[in-house]
């Protein structure tokens, strides 16, 4: 299903090739400033994340992306590679963006139980194209994030307590490198790169395709339990004893939203700050609602929808936006949900003491099948952490950028002791993800992932990513 191969170059790419003469000879499209199309291409999903890069390439096989690494390669630009544009760390200005939503093919392999996937494929079209065989992939939250930046960084979804981490599905990845070559990473091949890329991101290479595990799940009982604001510390505490004797095959978060008055929120929580239970048991679905028993009992919810579903209706529990918009985002791991740390949460993520920005804070109960895997088995780590929290801000218009910036750090120090050194990299963007680079990794997974960029990417030409230098000192930003 994989293969290696090197390209061979039909045409002379160098220094001195100026951009009209490589558009004349580049067989895909390019885009530049200075077209109509320009504005939409740079965009991302989160309509936050601005960047301008001097080139856009809008990618439909190897061979393209093979072509604009060499051009980029000879004159010296810096590329990024987007597929949905959720997440952004450096903005790729005045460098070459490679897009790849164009190459979006997904192909199951119902008795293998795999399924390989284009670099711009979203996981609902993976999640349908399993479904007709009754498996299911390990995607996130929404089905509209792509597969590759998502897995590459982790992915912890609703199914992670059962079966993993998506970085952990993954079985093979083809890619290009910055020398030009199209290779395999894989068990067998390229071990090095495979061990790099499954939690160390994309800063090895363009990923064009993976392969990944699917796992036997038709059904699931799932949904969300919503309650008053004025109830999130005993749902908080509540939530925290629960946990404690809950069956793998439970995968839950409880989390404070605050809803804004808009017409596309229903009227029942238009304009209100609220907390939820939510989870996802892909166990014998007869017994998920045994295990809700207590929380059913207390009554004291304005809304429950549990319910039996075909697992393709996941995205039902998280509810994330289906459309762009304006946001940003943050987290960390958690050691406990303690007294304190509840208290801090409940202070920050709900307005007390005037306008709260647009947030949701989640915190996930975490552990299980993805806490079982050995460290060494690929780049992710801190697989140690009982609970990871997710800080997501909308932000309807740039000034309050900093305004969103200054109440999440105020939040993350009032947590203090709370929060171990690192980070789960798939919750941070922009200079908070670079500069929890080392400290994400460890020392000694970093100066490993340093060691592997050295060899596959020593001109540091995938530099809009995680902070992980050639050199192992210079891009040290901890």
């Amino acid at each position: 299903m994989m293969t290696t191969d090197t390209l061979t170059k039909t045409y002379d790419i160098h220094a001195g090739t100026t951009l009209a003469e490589f558009k004349s000879i580049f067989q895909g499209k390019l885009i530049t400033p200075v077209e109509g199309d320009y504005e939409q291409a740079r965009m991302g999903w989160n309509l936050s994340f601005q960047q301008h890069p001097a080139i856009i390439v809008i990618a439909q096989n190897s061979e393209q992306i093979v072509d604009a690494l060499r051009y980029a390669s000879a004159k010296g630009m810096g590329v990024s590679v987007r597929s949905t544009g959720h997440g952004g760390i450096l903005p790729a200005d005045n460098g070459m963006l490679i897009v790849t939503s164009a190459m979006n093919e997904v192909q199951i392999d119902p008795d293998g139980r795999t399924a390989r996937v284009g670099a711009g494929a979203r996981w609902g079209e993976v999640l349908e194209a399993a479904q007709t065989h009754g498996l299911a992939p390990l995607l996130g939250s929404s089905p509209t994030v792509g597969v590759v930046g998502y897995s590459l960084g982790g992915g912890l979804g609703w199914l992670a307590r059962r079966y993993g981490l998506a970085a952990d599905s993954v079985q093979a990845i083809e890619m290009v490198s910055a020398h030009g070559q199209t290779l395999v990473a894989s068990a067998k091949e390229n071990r090095d790169l495979f061990w790099a890329m499954r939690g160390g991101g994309g800063s090895f290479g363009v990923v064009t395709a993976l392969e990944v595990k699917l796992v036997p799940v038709r059904n699931v009982f799932g949904g969300n339990l919503i309650y008053p604001v004025e109830l999130a510390g005993e749902v908080f505490k509540s939530y925290r004893i629960w946990t404690m004797n809950l069956p793998e095959e439970w995968t839950t978060s409880v989390r404070l939203t605050n809803f804004p008055p808009i017409e596309v929120v229903p009227e029942f929580l238009r304009g209100r700050s609220v907390v939820m239970v939510s989870g996802c048991f892909c166990g014998d679905v007869d017994q998920g609602e045994a295990y809700m028993a207590d929380w059913f009992e207390w009554g004291a919810h304005i809304q429950n929808d549990f319910r039996i579903m075909p697992f393709s209706e996941v995205a039902s529990i998280s509810q994330d936006p289906q459309d762009p918009v304006p946001g940003s985002h943050s987290g960390s791991w958690l050691k406990e949900l303690s007294d304190e740390a509840i208290d801090s949460i409940i202070r920050f993520g709900t307005p007390q003491n005037g306008p709260c920005p647009l947030t949701i804070t989640e915190v996930r109960h975490v552990g299980g099948a993805m806490a079982r895997v050995s460290n060494d088995e690929n780049a992710f780590g801190q697989r140690e952490f009982p609970l990871l929290m997710d800080i997501v801000a909308m932000i309807p218009n740039p000034e309050m950028h900093e305004e969103v910036r200054e109440h999440i750090r105020r939040f993350k120090a009032a947590l203090g002791p709370q929060l171990p050194k690192g980070a789960y990299m798939n919750f941070l963007g922009g200079e908070e993800a670079r500069r929890n680079s080392y400290q994400a990794f460890g020392e000694e997974k970093y100066a490993r992932l340093a060691a592997i960029k050295n060899r596959y990417d020593p001109k540091n030409l995938f530099r809009f990513g995680y902070d992980i230098s050639p050199s192992g000192v210079e891009g040290v930003t901890s």
